[in-house]
Parts: structure tokens; sequence; C-alpha cells
């Protein structure tokens, strides 16, 4: 079987980001959705609006996000969208928070945990979808890249809860005081993850994935106290394969010469971290095996 191909670079611009998405050779056309996460106000690590709005005007991109379940400054969409005001994204593009009009089901194809999906309504107005995550640690999944920028970060507030209760509530009061093992957590988040994939294909609809990995700190965007870079920018990855890009994204850390990457390695093994790439290649979402083509 072929190897599933990862192009990288280190030079982390919006020229070089918009490179990456051509040598991907997909035309991201129709109603091309942009999903980022606009991060947690008080955080600093999220992808800066100047960074990513030439590719985004590119594509006439719309920014694409859902509310959090937990509670804090992005749980509505008023206050949702005034964040994503003031991080800069409003001024580059349209801001559509998907579940502000409501949300849907999709199935799950083989899940240990979750029956379904549950996803923000306006999702299903996009053809295309660029997945731009921003690499980096977080406190509950170990690290987030594409993979967790598909699951979480598509799934609606209810959506969340679901994910985060690995299958026991939709309720996001509840979700928090849910007992569940931590590397269910983990194989829920893939199994979320190809859900979206898998409803994108059977609707004959489009998806590429990029990471930036730059301000590598051990937490998450969504985090209002997020702590400083740990270690050096990295660069961008793209694929067409999730799995891929996540395993390129997580070696690279494993095989860092800078010293801060322990601190990295730590966030992700206390949190089992870099079982999500295992199990979605299991569940048939990508391959861990790849080529990196460094441009």
């Amino acid at each position: 079987m072929e190897k599933s191909k990862v192009y990288f670079t280190k030079e982390i611009t919006s020229d070089s980001l918009i490179k990456m998405y051509e040598k991907l050779g997909v035309n991201l056309d129709g109603k091309v959705g942009v999903k980022v996460s606009t991060g947690e106000k008080g955080a600093k690590g999220y992808l800066k609006a100047d960074l990513i709005g030439p590719l985004v005007k590119k594509l006439n991109g719309t920014i694409i996000e859902c509310n959090t379940a937990y509670p804090g400054a992005r749980n509505t969409v008023e206050e949702h969208l005034e964040v994503a005001r003031e991080h800069g994204f409003t001024s580059i593009a349209a801001v559509d928070i998907m579940d502000g009009n409501g949300e849907f089901k999709i199935p799950v194809k083989n899940g240990k945990h979750l029956n379904y999906d549950i996803i923000g309504e306006n999702f299903k107005n996009y053809d295309s979808i660029l997945n731009l995550a921003h690499g980096k640690g977080h406190a509950m999944g170990g690290f987030g890249a594409n993979l967790k920028n598909q699951s979480i970060g598509i799934a609606s507030r209810n959506g969340k809860a679901y994910i985060h209760s690995c299958g026991q509530t939709d309720d996001p009061d509840a979700c928090w005081t849910c007992k569940y093992e931590q590397i269910d957590f983990i194989e829920s988040m893939a199994e979320a993850a190809k859900a979206v994939s898998d409803y994108l294909a059977d609707n004959h609809k489009k998806i590429v994935y990029i990471t930036i990995a730059n301000a590598i700190s051990v937490d998450c965007d969504c985090d209002s106290h997020q702590g400083d870079p740990v270690m050096g920018d990295l660069g961008i990855f793209a694929s067409l394969d999730p799995v891929a890009n996540d395993q390129a994204f997580i070696d690279m850390i494993w095989n860092s010469t800078d010293p801060g990457h322990e601190k990295m390695i730590e966030r992700v093994d206390t949190r089992v971290g870099r079982h999500i790439t295992e199990y979605a290649e299991e569940l048939g979402l990508g391959s861990t095996d790849y080529e990196l083509i460094e441009l």
C-alpha cells in the first residue's frame, strides 16, 4: 500500500501556507468552510488572522466554528462572535458559529463509544472544507491538531459534551461529572473525526488538512490561561490524510532536539494522546505510515 504523503515546510508565512495548500492539488470550490479554533478569550497561541488571512481570502472561505461545551466566553453565539472579532477573524472573513442555527446527528460507523456525532447545523451548507489546525498540547487530549479540530471542533456544543462523556450524555452541564477511562475519550474523538470524514465522503464534499505548528504550548487555545510556548516552532504540515498529518506532527515533536519537547512528550503521554492516530487508523480514517516531503 502506498504511504500517505505529508508535505512539510519549516517556513511559517502566509505565502508558504498558500504554497502548501496548492501542493495538495485539490481545488476547494463551491462554498468553502475553513475550520480553525478562534481561541478562548485570554488565550494567545491561536492561529493569527494575518497569517491565515491570505489563504482564507484566496478560497473565498468562511471561518467555521461551534460553541464550547465548557463555560467561558465562547459558549453562546453572541459571545463567541465577539471573541472572534477581538482575535481578528471577522476582519478576514465571515465567521459562522455553525450550531447557532441548531445541530444534526451523523452516524458513527463501527464505533465502540459513540452511536453518532452531533455537529453544527450549518456544516451542511459547505461544499469544501479546509481543516486548518494549530498544533499544540491539550489538557485533556494530550495534543490537538487535525483530528481534534475535526472531532471536538466541528461538534456542536451538545456534541462536544457527547464526545467528552464518551457517549454518556449530550448535556454540557452534566458531561464534566461523567466517569470514563482516558483511552475511551481519546477513542471517542477519533470516532467523531471519522464520522465527519464519512459524512463528507457520502455527500461528495472535499476536505484537506493543514496543521501549523507554531507557538507550541502544552495547553490548548481553548485555555484562557494558556501557558507560553515550551518549544520552538516546527513548521507547516499538509496532507489529504488527517491521521498521517497528525502522526507527522507528533513524530517531529518526539524527534526534536529542542529540550522543551520533553514537556510536550509528558503532556501527550500522560493523556494517552498518541493512541488517537492508532485508533483512527484502525477505524479506516487514514494511515500512520507516511512519506514526509519537505518543501
